[in-house]
């Protein structure tokens, strides 16, 4: 049995936002629970998917967990150890097993070196190596990305941009990760590049025993690359579980509309359930200050075919992910 790489307990990630000068004065300043209380775990080649709106979190969740952004409390155990308090200096050594793939390569890849000098900064970070052992590892490190050898003398803004992941692929790969978290990878992609992105994820992952955690708003992407899914909403996973189950047999409303987005045929009836819940006073409301209870009542379906009822919104009963069979967790009061 595959052991578990990654453990997430309880996970929160608050931001504070001044509401003005006078505000900011008294001492009166807003929360943003860009992740709230969240908790999941990676097995080793295991790739986790996670979906949701745009501001729901996902990507605040990749970068806390690669301590590229203070964790405001929880616990992040990366192969039995804990590392959410460790320093820059106690987390070096993790540093090179725990990689992130930029969902920007314009902005994470510098645009005043030359493909060959980003690898070589990435191989001697953590590595001394011969002359010959660094041009054995490049030459290693295209194969495995099949980025063709003439590309090591290009800028980065000489490359496409399939080119262009591959670089920040093999990047993760030179410094030994074992595991990556994918911030929408496939993005701003033709449809054939991303199948030849996701392929060699997946072709990397057999041969390497790499772990991912694949954030994307393609869910059929996600679909196809993920062992499991976590589907987010406001800073919180209303729904975890097997890929097939979640995309099948979706059990939250906000999941199931998610997926039947996809659907021609279910097009119209979400957009028209959509327009009903405005009218009847649902919608969008401030996402720096979520509704207790439940978040997703205001937009939700099923709150407003059952008469809203007070459950959904009371402060004290929260819905949280219970197993409902299968692996296959749901935070909602009337699951699907």
């Amino acid at each position: 049995m595959a052991k578990t790489i990654l453990e997430v307990k309880n996970l929160k990630k608050y931001y504070t936002q001044s509401k003005g000068l006078f505000s900011s004065l008294r001492g009166n300043v807003g929360i943003i629970p860009a992740v709230d209380d969240v908790s999941f775990y990676i097995k080793e080649k295991e790739t986790m998917g996670l979906v949701g709106e745009t501001g729901c979190g996902k990507t605040t969740i990749g970068k806390t967990l690669l301590k590229l952004a203070p964790a405001t409390s929880g616990e992040i155990i990366y192969d039995g150890t804990d590392i959410t308090h460790l320093s820059s200096r106690e987390f070096y050594p993790y540093r090179k097993k725990m990689q992130m793939i930029f969902q920007d390569l314009d902005a994470a890849l510098n645009p005043k070196m030359r493909i060959r000098s980003i690898l070589k900064e990435a191989l001697t970070v953590h590595h001394k190596l011969s002359k010959a052992e660094l041009k054995y590892r490049i030459d290693d490190l295209l194969e495995k990305v099949n980025l063709k050898k003439n590309k090591l003398s290009n800028f980065p803004n000489e490359l496409s941009g399939g080119e262009k992941r591959r670089v920040g692929i093999a990047r993760a790969l030179a410094v030994g990760a074992q595991f990556i978290v994918a911030d929408e990878p496939t993005s701003a992609l033709d449809v054939s590049i991303q199948a030849q992105v996701v392929n060699l994820l997946k072709d990397l992952q057999k041969t390497l025993g790499l772990s991912y955690l694949f954030i994307s708003h393609d869910l059929r992407i996600v679909e196809l690359i993920s062992h499991k899914v976590a589907v987010m909403y406001l800073g919180q996973i209303v729904e975890m579980g097997m890929a097939g189950l979640i995309a099948n047999e979706p059990r939250h409303p906000y999941t199931d509309i998610l997926w039947s987005s996809l659907v021609d045929k279910k097009s119209s009836e979400v957009n028209r359930s959509n327009e009903e819940n405005k009218k009847a006073g649902g919608g969008g409301f401030d996402f720096e200050r979520p509704l207790e209870g439940c978040r997703f009542a205001p937009r939700c379906p099923v709150y407003y075919s059952k008469n809203k009822p007070d459950i959904c919104t009371d402060p004290s009963s929260s819905p949280t992910l219970r197993d409902i069979g299968d692996a296959h967790k749901v935070a909602c009061h009337f699951p699907l």
